[in-house]
């Protein structure tokens, strides 16, 4: 009776499956026909090298669409509360260019590496750079 029982679960599982692989509704793309939005970068990893410390320093990071229709970044967030950005808020067309501007603190003395994680509608839509340096000390 058990196996019974089993082997109806199964064969009716099969059959679910089967009508589901082969009469499945097309999914969703976030890609218009003849459409593509691609971004590239001039550069992602920019280096700071020394800087005092207490005196903010920022780096723009400067952008291309690639692609054949508008990009629109959806947001930029960095890793933590040090480091404040400025972006390219309207929509860049073809061709154009586009920026992304990190500010670091420079609060406290050390090494540094801090990250800004770009969101578009790209087909690629996470894009992440990094900024890094060393904030010197404030000599008494």
């Amino acid at each position: 009776m058990k196996t019974s029982f089993f082997f109806l679960l199964f064969v009716s599982t099969l059959a679910v499956s089967a009508q589901t692989m082969f009469h499945a509704e097309p999914t969703m793309t976030l890609e218009v026909e003849g459409s593509v939005v691609s971004v590239s970068f001039d550069e992602k990893e920019f280096d700071l090298g020394k800087i005092p410390q207490g005196i903010p320093v920022s780096h723009t990071f400067t952008f291309t669409n690639t692609g054949n229709a508008d990009l629109r970044i959806e947001s930029v967030q960095a890793s933590c509360g040090c480091t404040a950005t400025n972006y390219t808020k309207e929509p860049i067309a073809p061709g154009e260019t586009g920026y992304i501007t990190a500010t670091y603190n420079a609060a406290g003395a050390g090494i540094f590496t801090k990250t800004v994680t770009v969101k578009s509608n790209a087909a690629e839509p996470n894009t992440v750079l990094r900024i890094k340096g060393e904030v010197s000390p404030q000599k008494e």
